[in-house]
């Protein structure tokens, strides 16, 4: 199984935690087609932690709780299938799950069979209650290979949180995307120390196993599970529009039964879903003034990226037709003004080209130009950001 681009869908955990059931799971796949989601890209429809009985049955295999799922999870597959999308379901790395139920440490090959026989598309793989006497790339490298055998494709989502230097072992497991971070709440705090965890390590990031900078908090506004103190719109746009143009996989977390339009604007701005997808799916840069030493006191196993601008960094992605996705990403307390701008040379695009930008804004429509071969970008609020599609034109 390939994945050449980030998955998106919706996950139970953030808004429902353990209170979920049966008729919210079905519930909320006719929302995904009803509301558009699905005709947006959105596929996969992923039950959390919590599903499952605390204890297997005689044959050793998980067994669905009848009270939460009393037709079982075979009859919420084919649901999940007639119409349209893609069914998952999570288990864990260790003894137990993170809540407390039967994790797939020495089960893997029978709960990948499992899996399959009820139609799973994807599974979520926690890390909790592990055992220290088996290395983590280990673990993850058994349900990997389970379930590469199992007769059925499962995507496999690796969630370490980037424990135990993921990012240099992942590759090797075959997971298809991998948790790079702790878990997200809902909160400005959360996002921007997320964010600034994650902007570094895009070097490890690319097709077939896409860097997953946790679920998406957007359209949460402070209620369920990690719901703290909710977001702003323009926080929320920052937070989509950042894990768009860094290739991070796009799982709604919030209740799409009872999305606000506020909430449908963003997870639903095809021209921002078209960054994440774009068919290409090359790492993205930082846009740097040329003065900046990139490896300046950059120890030899630090990352490329880590010394670089965090508090209001532009970055960067060529995209498959030639145009240019370009982003600034406002984390400081202070509106964006004069010190906003970069050198088009920067991005690879010499004055003696003939050729210059057209940037358009994919939240407001405007379009800008470049002047004298520099890029000037006014107006980004305190904890926003401008997201542009440029293309390549000729200079006049």
């Amino acid at each position: 199984m390939n994945i050449n681009r980030p998955p998106l869908g919706w996950n139970s955990w953030n808004t429902f935690g353990g209170n979920i059931s049966e008729d919210m799971i079905l519930r909320s796949a006719d929302v995904m087609v009803e509301s558009g989601l699905k005709e947006c890209g959105y596929e996969y429809i992923v039950i959390d932690d919590c599903w499952a009985m605390k204890e297997r049955d005689k044959d050793g295999r998980l067994v669905a709780d009848p009270v939460k799922f009393p037709h079982g999870m075979k009859y919420v597959a084919d649901y999940i299938h007639s119409k349209g999308l893609k069914f998952g379901m999570y288990s864990c790395a260790g003894y137990w799950t993170c809540a407390g139920y039967p994790g797939s440490f020495e089960y893997e090959w029978i709960d990948a069979k499992t899996f399959a026989e009820w139609g799973v598309d994807f599974l979520k793989y926690d890390y909790c209650y592990h055992t220290p006497n088996v290395s983590a790339e280990t673990l993850y490298r058994r349900m990997g290979l389970a379930l590469a055998n199992s007769g059925r494709d499962i995507l496999f989502s690796a969630c370490s949180w980037g424990s135990d230097y993921t990012r240099q072992w992942v590759k090797s497991t075959g997971a298809h995307m991998w948790r790079s971070t702790g878990d997200i709440v809902d909160s400005w705090a959360s996002i921007k120390s997320l964010a600034q965890s994650q902007i570094v390590f895009q070097e490890y990031n690319g097709q077939g196993s896409f860097n997953d900078m946790d679920m998406l908090v957007v359209g949460m506004n402070g209620k369920g599970n990690v719901g703290v103190g909710g977001c702003t719109f323009e926080e929320y746009k920052l937070h989509f529009s950042l894990w768009a143009l860094l290739s991070s996989p796009l799982m709604i977390g919030c209740d799409i039964r009872n999305m606000s339009d506020e909430t449908k604007k963003i997870l639903m701005n095809k021209e921002v879903l078209k960054i994440n997808q774009d068919p290409a799916c090359r790492e993205p840069f930082f846009v740097l003034d040329r003065r900046l030493k990139i490896n300046e006191n950059r120890k030899p196993d630090e990352p490329f990226y880590s010394n670089l601008e965090k508090e209001l960094p532009i970055i960067a992605k060529f995209l498959d037709n030639g145009d240019i996705a370009i982003g600034l990403f406002n984390f400081t307390e202070s509106k964006a003004g004069w010190g906003s701008h970069f050198l088009v040379d920067t991005i690879g695009l010499p004055i003696t080209s003939g050729k210059t930008l057209e940037l358009t804004d994919l939240w407001s429509g405007e379009k800008i130009y470049p002047l004298n071969g520099v890029v000037k970008i006014y107006e980004c609020d305190p904890h926003s950001c401008r997201l542009f599609r440029a293309k390549i034109i000729d200079l006049k």
